[in-house]
């Protein structure tokens, strides 16, 4: 038998897509460096004849349809090239080769080359929506050589999520457009993480609101217009007891984040292009500092903090929240959204941004009912730079920006830490203001540096002896 497709990495993400793939009727072969995880997926898959397990890369190889459709879902870095490295010997011309790991951009770029060069397809292919996305229909954002999508097209188009019967999954542009596009999705995720953590720090802890509370609280936002897969997740959280105690389980949690490294890749690549990314940048370092448990013990200690007592209502301060997450949630994708635009225009991926809105929508981490508008604020205006800049967005955002000035200024009362929520506040302000305090920087650069500055009279670059 000659398979439709490849899946080289049967870990939970993979054996899960390969799963997936199988139940949308493609027959699928899969190779495991380790045997005892290789063996996991036919039981699994209740022995389906349209699966089957390869003992080598060469044996795979050998059973699939050419030209070949080969996936991996290995981790990201060094394991990505050894696995190349194993499997082009194998390869022929015109053959498709899918990286639908975590990658970094600029490793996919590299490798997009290198296997251009053997007449080898290699595709850059973001996936969202974790092991349960994977099994049942993820996000999918692939990208690289063009020449691969109609192949891959009715594969990827079968597993994906859908919405609205809308496959949701698109090509993404050219080079590494696809790990480009999930990298700032997962620091658009971060982001959105920090700030539904900050308003339940203010609810929990400024509001005094029970975790029942908590969990009627998000519930019931979830069913309006903040409805979101993140939401949906954090009203379940509340609900669940620890088995070992019996205590809520959100609160045996030790307060110390976790995280992969796409976050940080965002922000370090946002300070390249340059663009501004502040929310982002500041659930990076919200995640950071909260490896220091030690020391913001000690500092607790040493500050000893004398919070004010709370003189807002329990339902003011949740109308406050709810208005300042739903802005400032919406602030937080205009600053991804913007740096995809500048990102394409400087690296010329050519990246559709119709179509990353469109493929939000459904499958992966960040899907809300916000995408919708995103979605028809670029079916509008296709060249829209900054999402902050449709009328339609300006209005949403106008709606609930008094809720977020509210928010932010009882956190600050009650000395609750929303940096996330603070930051997309500022750059609100800074992006809606005509001028900036930026020529007094200008002045500053000029005195010690001589580093010239513009006039608003006149063109030209200009320089001052400021002692003279």
């Amino acid at each position: 038998m000659q398979y439709d497709a490849a899946m080289i990495g049967l870990g939970t993400m993979g054996r899960n897509l390969i799963l997936n793939m199988a139940d949308n009727n493609f027959s699928v072969i899969g190779f495991d460096a380790n045997p005892a995880t290789a063996a996991l997926l036919l039981p699994e898959a209740n022995h389906n004849p349209s699966l089957a397990i390869a003992s080598s890369l060469e044996e795979m190889v050998s059973k699939l349809k050419t030209p070949r459709r080969i996936f991996m879902l290995v981790p990201a870095g060094k394991i990505v090239d050894d696995v190349l490295s194993s499997l082009s010997p194998f390869l022929e011309k015109e053959d498709i080769v899918v990286d639908s790991g975590n990658s970094f951009y600029q490793d996919t770029e590299r490798r997009v080359a290198e296997m251009q060069q053997l007449g080898i397809h290699f595709v850059g292919m973001g996936i969202s929506g974790g092991e349960m996305g994977a099994r049942f229909g993820p996000s999918i954002m692939p990208g690289g050589d063009k020449n691969a999508w109609p192949r891959l097209q009715p594969l990827l188009e079968a597993v994906s999520a859908k919405v609205n019967g809308e496959p949701c999954v698109a090509y993404m542009g050219n080079k590494a457009a696809g790990h480009y596009v999930k990298m700032v999705h997962n620091g658009i995720e971060y982001a959105i993480m920090q700030l539904i953590s900050e308003v339940y720090d203010v609810l929990k802890h400024g509001a005094k609101l029970s975790n029942q509370e908590l969990h009627a609280v998000f519930a019931a936002w979830n069913a309006n217009e903040l409805q979101s897969f993140l939401m949906e997740i954090t009203a379940k959280v509340f609900l669940k007891k620890d088995a070992e105690t019996n205590n809520d389980l959100v609160d045996m949690i030790l307060d110390r984040a976790g995280s992969k490294g796409t976050g940080k890749w965002t922000s370090q690549d946002a300070m390249n292009l340059p663009v501004s990314i502040p929310t982002i940048d500041m659930a990076v370092a919200m995640r950071d500092l909260s490896a220091f448990k030690a020391q913001r013990e000690q500092a607790y200690h040493l500050y000893q903090k004398k919070t004010p007592e709370n003189t807002a209502a329990k339902e003011e301060i949740i109308a406050a929240a709810k208005d300042a997450l739903y802005a400032a949630t919406i602030i937080c994708y205009a600053q991804g959204l913007a740096m995809l635009q500048q990102a394409s225009i400087k690296m010329e991926l050519a990246i559709p941004m119709q179509d990353v809105v469109k493929i939000w929508r459904g499958g992966c981490i960040i899907r809300s009912a916000s995408l919708n508008d995103f979605y028809k604020a670029f079916v509008e205006l296709p060249n829209l730079q900054n999402l902050l800049l449709s009328p339609t967005i300006a209005s949403m955002v106008t709606k609930a920006e008094d809720g977020l000035r509210k928010f932010i200024s009882l956190a600050i009362q009650q000395k609750i830490a929303v940096a996330a929520s603070a930051s997309a506040l500022g750059y609100l302000d800074a992006y809606t203001s005509e001028k900036m305090p930026v020529n007094l920087i200008q002045a500053q650069r000029d005195f010690f540096g001589a580093h010239t500055y513009e006039r608003v009279d006149k063109q030209g670059p200009f320089h001052t002896d400021w002692e003279a």
